[in-house]
């Protein structure tokens, strides 16, 4: 347990770009055990991936470890190791799993030949013995019927067997060192928690060594034994979990800690702690501390470089004042801006402003040969069955879900960009038609959108001011000189300055982009908004600035919102009330504030317990929930949920519908379970467990 895997002194990566070399990695250090998983934590930009792919020696072709690093890998010096001693420890002793599963499958190739191929190449097994190996590997990864599974393509996957099948790929042979590159950050947090667990029980099993890479504190509070803070390319800081979490030391981990929203909080608590400003660029590093032009207690002696030193045993901080901080004789505690207006419950019951009635969405299936000659016809897709739901006016409606469940669809049925099957949308009293293109101008101009991926929904030949100045004109008939005058005005309003008019999309940083995208939406003087995930993408501190953002707009502006995502700390802050959706029905509406408190439908029990929550101290314990999420072309009877309910009462849930409960102040449950018994459930299963193993996980070992 106490031996080193990995030991990473000095290093320093570089990048050639226009004849020059660029540090884009500076005096980086770090030690990893067996059994241990180290987390490596920082915004977008701060050499996360940089700093794993250099310990590999797998960068770029204009990329480059500097002269002086130190790499030892089970006391074998990688810094020095040739290309080919490099490709011998790559998959073998040495494996990746990356963000995105399919940029490591083969869309062509059926994923049991892609694993055999591995163990084939490494281990020299013949095609028999591979093909048991990976049906082996498949099992540990809790993939059932995995022989089945061998004959299938990447795309007949769903994104969480996709993930598990790359971490067969990569533990398969058995590798010594395990690096995982924000491999969750793309799936929904019950899928998320399956994998976190999954890898946290493999490594202590082979006794393995693992680097985390990510952005989401949650994950390394509930997962790592140790963390380093990165920025710009340099340590921050670096400790125990427990430590870091409990005393941060550095003011930019302070600030990562201070932007998460936690569960229960919501916008009219107060609003985040952000970190102003953005990451220098390679070409625009400081002089002295690189977070210095961002940190709140800079002063003079920061022009200079800091060094990295050790406050305490295996905690390592490059900051000029910690030892003010660790005293008490400053505080990196930011004052925290007050909340949105409190509203009472009878405030929440305005004008509804949209209404769905009835709502559905079938998707028709072509037929197949064998359809045709059997004379039937294939089942349609099921995405949205009989939703009903309203928004009130200046409120927001959270809609949470797993990836499926029929969220997204919905929304754009809403917006118009996909017709329905059947139901009615009533908006500000009109029923609109199907279709965006038959929508009147007053009405394209009263709903908007807001998109995932701010990167795709920006035109890059348009300038910012081009961009927000469309609607304006197209909708709203303002004169070329109005407009401009009112991008000036947007701009400010999402805290950009007038001069940002005329940057294109590909000067601004991901969160700037976003914000073009509020200030695109706002333009046309919206009565309702729909936010379709849009802060998924974003870094923690990027997210709190952008939640705050369209808190204070839906104040000023009284718009209503429908906030559709899967991650619900983030709903819970910013909605008034919540619906959850699953397999195209909705389960349970109520307050925003009712989320995380018994009784809930066992659906959401199950998304709350699976949430990582950013404490060390509150070890979570996710409900597992057997199977995949049911193909919406072949729903289960009876309740939809009870294929995979760990509350399943009998043949009841097999059968019959279940009903509507009301649990009182606004608060619906659909479920057979009498909300007494459930809510006694729910309370049991939250309490604190004993001490065990699990409990331990986060203390320092060796």
């Amino acid at each position: 347990m106490n031996e080193t895997v990995l030991r990473v002194e000095n290093l320093g990566i570089s990048y050639r770009m226009r004849n020059r070399w660029l540090p884009a990695v500076r005096d980086f250090q770090v030690r990893v055990r067996r059994g241990q998983i180290h987390g490596i934590v920082g915004e977008s930009g701060s050499g996360k991936s940089t700093v794993v792919q250099g310990i590999i020696r797998y960068l770029a072709e204009n990329g480059r470890t500097d002269p002086g690093s130190v790499i030892e890998f089970l006391g074998r010096d990688l810094a020095n190791a040739s290309r080919q001693e490099l490709q011998k420890l790559w998959g073998a002793q040495v494996s990746i799993v990356p963000q995105h599963p399919m940029s490591a499958l083969n869309p062509s190739i059926r994923v049991g030949e892609q694993v055999a191929e591995i163990v084939r190449l490494h281990a020299g097994l013949g095609r028999a013995a591979a093909r048991e190996a990976v049906i082996r590997a498949f099992q540990r990864v809790n993939l059932a019927d995995p022989e089945t599974l061998l004959e299938r393509y990447p795309h007949e996957l769903s994104g969480g067997m996709q993930q598990r099948i790359v971490i067969a790929m990569a533990l398969i042979t058995s590798p010594q060192l395990l690096i995982l590159d924000e491999p969750t950050t793309n799936l929904d947090v019950t899928t998320e928690a399956v994998i976190l667990d999954l890898v946290r029980k493999l490594i202590r099993e082979e006794q393995a060594a693992a680097i985390y890479v990510t952005h989401n504190l949650g994950v390394i509070a509930q997962l790592c034994d140790r963390v380093t803070v990165m920025y710009a390319g340099e340590i921050m800081e670096e400790g125990t979990v427990n430590d870091l979490f409990a005393r941060p030391l550095h003011p930019y981990t302070f600030g990562l800690l201070n932007s998460i929203p936690r569960p229960g909080q919501t916008k009219r608590d107060r609003a985040l702690i952000t970190i102003p400003g953005r990451p220098p660029s390679l070409t625009e590093l400081p002089q002295g501390c690189v977070y210095a032009p961002r940190c709140p207690l800079a002063i003079e002696i920061c022009r200079q470089p800091p060094p990295l030193e050790l406050p305490a045993e295996r905690h390592l901080i490059r900051c000029h004042r910690w030892q003010e901080i660790l005293r008490g004789e400053v505080s990196i505690s930011a004052e925290a801006q007050a909340g949105v207006d409190d509203i009472a419950i009878a405030d929440l019951q305005r004008e509804h402003l949209l209404t769905v009635s009835g709502l559905t969405k079938h998707f028709p299936v072509r037929r197949s040969l064998f359809d045709l000659l059997r004379g039937t016809s294939p089942l349609p897709i099921r995405a949205v069955d009989n939703v009903n739901l309203s928004v009130q006016k200046g409120r927001t409606l959270g809609l949470v879900g797993e990836s499926g469940s029929g969220k997204t669809t919905l929304s754009r049925m809403i917006i118009g960009l996909t017709e329905r099957t059947g139901g009615e949308i009533t908006f500000m009293g009109l029923d609109i038609r199907n279709h965006v293109r038959e929508r009147s101008k007053d009405v394209l101009a009263r709903l908007q959108m807001i998109f995932q991926n701010p990167q795709n929904s920006l035109n890059p030949y348009l300038t910012v001011g081009q961009s927000i100045r469309r609607p304006l004109m197209k909708l709203l008939g303002m004169s070329r000189q109005d407009a401009d005058r009112e991008v000036s005005r947007l701009l400010r309003a999402v805290n950009l300055q007038p001069d940002y008019a005329v940057r294109y999309p590909d000067e601004l940083s991901g969160g700037e982009k976003q914000r073009v995208a509020i200030a695109r939406a706002f333009a046309s003087d919206p009565a309702l908004i729909i936010c379709d995930e849009p802060v998924s993408s974003l870094d923690v501190s990027v997210q709190a600035a952008v939640l705050n953002l369209l808190a204070r707009l839906q104040e000023e502006q009284d718009t209503a919102y429908l906030f559709i995502s899967h991650d619900l700390s983030v709903v819970s802050y910013l909605a008034d009330y919540v619906a959850v959706m699953y397999l195209g029905e909705i389960f349970e509406v109520g307050y925003g504030r009712d989320l995380f408190e018994p009784p809930m439908h066992p659906y959401t029990e199950a998304l709350v317990s699976a949430l990582p929550v950013p404490d060390p101290r509150r070890r979570t314990r996710p409900i597992p929930l057997s199977d995949d999420i049911p193909s919406p072309r072949n729903l289960p009877t009876g309740c939809r949920f009870h294929t995979r309910c760990p509350h399943k009462i009998g043949r009841i849930c097999e059968d019959e519908v279940p009903p509507w409960r009301d649990e009182g102040n606004g608060h619906f449950i659909r479920c057979h379970i009498p909300l007494d018994e459930l809510q006694a459930k729910q309370q049991a299963y939250a309490q604190p467990a004993a001490e065990t193993a699990w409990g331990l996980m986060g203390k320092e070992q060796g």
